[in-house]
Order: C-alpha cells, then sequence, then structure tokens
C-alpha cells in the first residue's frame, strides 16, 4: 500500500490505521530520499550555489568599493593611486628608452629590463574591484554555512516532489468533484512557489542589500557575517515564495464559500492596502515597495479572474 501511485487508493476504498500509517511512511521516504538526493547535488555544486547567493551582495560591494567607502574602497583608492604612478613612470621609461633620448647605453639596458615589469603591475593594479564576500568569525563556521545554504537549496529543489506526496497521501479523502478543484490548486503551489522565490532573488534581495549597505555606509566600516547574511537571504526567499501562494488562498477560500469573487471585485481597495503593507514589510526604499506592490497586486486581480471562470463553468454545469 505504501507503494501505491497516486490515485491508486479510491474515495471510497476504505483503509485501517495501519493502512494510513504505511502509506504515510511510504511517502515520507521517499520525499526524505528525494530531500537527501538533492542536498547531496547542492553539497556537490556549493561553489556556484555560493556565489548564487553572494551575487547581490557583490554588486552592491563593488559600488562601495569603486566610491572608495570601507576598508576595502580605501585598498581600491591606494590601488588606483599605485596604477596612476605606474603608468607615468611607464611612460617616462619609454621616452628614455627611445633612441636619441641622451640616456646612455647601460642605463637603456637597465630601462628595457624594467619595462615588462611595469606592464605586469599595471594590469594587476587595472583589475577591476572585486565584491566583497561574507565573512565567517568561528573555525567552523563556513562548513556550518556552506550545509545551511545547501539544505535550502535542495528544499526548493525537492519541493514539487513533497508537495506530489502530500497531494497523494490526501488526494483519497476528497471526492471527485472536490478533486477537480483541489489538483489545480495542488500544482499551482509548486511554480507559485518557485516564481515567488525568483521574484525575491532578482528583485527584492538586491534592493534589500542596496537599502542597508548603503544606510549610513560613511559612518560604519560594514562588515558582513555569512551566518547573517544567509539567515537574512533565507528568510527574503523564503517569505516570496509564501506570498505568491495568494492566488491558491483566494481560489481556496472563494470555492470552500468563504467569500465570492464579488465581494472581493468591490473590495479592490483593501487589497491595494494589504499588498501594500506586505511590501512595505519587506526591506527596501520607495522604487523598491513599489516594484513589490504591482506584481502582488497583479496576482490578486489574476486571482479574482481565474475564480469567475471557475464559477461561470460550475454555474453553467449546474444548470
Amino acid at each position: 500500500m505504501a507503494s501505491a501511485a497516486i490515485g491508486a487508493i479510491g474515495h471510497e476504498d476504505r483503509l485501517s490505521v495501519v493502512d494510513h500509517l504505511e502509506e504515510l511512511r511510504g511517502r515520507l521516504i521517499v520525499s526524505l530520499i528525494v530531500i537527501a538526493a538533492a542536498f547531496g547535488l547542492c553539497m556537490w555544486q556549493n561553489h556556484a550555489l555560493l556565489e548564487i547567493i553572494n551575487a547581490p551582495l557583490s554588486h552592491e560591494t563593488q559600488k562601495q568599493v569603486k566610491a572608495g567607502q570601507g576598508p576595502l574602497g580605501s585598498t581600491y583608492s591606494v590601488q588606483e593611486g599605485a596604477r596612476t604612478v605606474a603608468v607615468e613612470l611607464q611612460t617616462v621609461v619609454a621616452a628614455l628608452d627611445r633612441p636619441g633620448s641622451g640616456a646612455s647605453p647601460a642605463t637603456r639596458s637597465a630601462l628595457s629590463g624594467a619595462a615588462p615589469a611595469l606592464r605586469g603591475a599595471i594590469a594587476k593594479l587595472s583589475a577591476p574591484p572585486q565584491g566583497d564576500k561574507p565573512v565567517t568569525l568561528g573555525i567552523g563556521e563556513p562548513f556550518t554555512t556552506t550545509l545551511g545554504v545547501a539544505f535550502i537549496f535542495a528544499m526548493i529543489l525537492a519541493l514539487p516532489v513533497v508537495l506530489y506526496e502530500i497531494y497523494g497521501f490526501l488526494l483519497p479523502a476528497f471526492s471527485p468533484e472536490q478533486r477537480k478543484v483541489a489538483t489545480p490548486l495542488m500544482l499551482a503551489i509548486p511554480f507559485l512557489f518557485v516564481a515567488g522565490v525568483l521574484f525575491g532573488y532578482f528583485v527584492v534581495l538586491p534592493a534589500a542589500v542596496r537599502f542597508f549597505q548603503n544606510f549610513n555606509s560613511g559612518q560604519f566600516n560594514v562588515l558582513v557575517q555569512a551566518s547573517q547574511y544567509y539567515h537574512f537571504a533565507a528568510t527574503i526567499l523564503l517569505a516570496m515564495g509564501l506570498v505568491f501562494q495568494v492566488p491558491v488562498g483566494v481560489l481556496a477560500a472563494t470555492r470552500a464559500g468563504i467569500v465570492t469573487t464579488e465581494q472581493l471585485r468591490h473590495n479592490r481597495r483593501y487589497a491595494v492596502l494589504a499588498c501594500g503593507a506586505v511590501a512595505a514589510l519587506l526591506p527596501g526604499d520607495a522604487i523598491t515597495l513599489l516594484l513589490e506592490t504591482v506584481p502582488l497586486y497583479l496576482l490578486f486581480e489574476m486571482s479574482i479572474l481565474v475564480a469567475r471562470v471557475i464559477d461561470h463553468r460550475s454555474r453553467a454545469q449546474s444548470a
């Protein structure tokens, strides 16, 4: 029974408590195996994952470094000064090394040997500023932090399979009519979650890093601790993944009869306020607030549209 595929158990079937526990055990084992496989894959590619999650921080830190802010900015300013001196010295060496410059053959021979070293030094000093990496304070923090990041990505990768197993366990409890409603909602959850995570990574997280990294940055030498930064990033991504479940919640509420589509349409102003309040709770500036509010409101409108279509179909079938 534990290995039964989704739909193998009918709504009319009567199972004992032991049978239900056996099925639950089988689905938990499948979920754990998938999570373990995803975790192994993420640990194998942990360097790439760390580069992905560090990208918003590195991008923002490069701007600060170019502006001469913080310890790295001071170092980069010294590097720029040394490069300017090296370029001027290279010009002088080239001028003295020309025939007819008046320099002695011994001097020209020494200068010709210094020219390659100057070119190499200028090439190194011309390298763009590197983004700051999060700092670790404990001897085991790099290992534990890497495990945490790999586990977060593993859960994101394994989420569709885990939800599939949950859906398969709960499916026999629904009647055939209820399955028609529950199936699209359950299948939409992982896609909406992934969409929310992507939106959080490309829009919300960079804006939040930009806001906090530049807040009173002239008064502090900001060093970002790895564990705190990854916890902050994971909180934002998880929050956006959950917020993008708004369509599922609206459709479930309308199908359960808790609220009607007409009520939702006539209370749009409250939806705008709610979306703005949710966006305000997320870190960022005024531009980020607008970028976060608009997608949330569009999700709400899309939910109303889908709910109306489902209502019309239900009424037509009833008629």
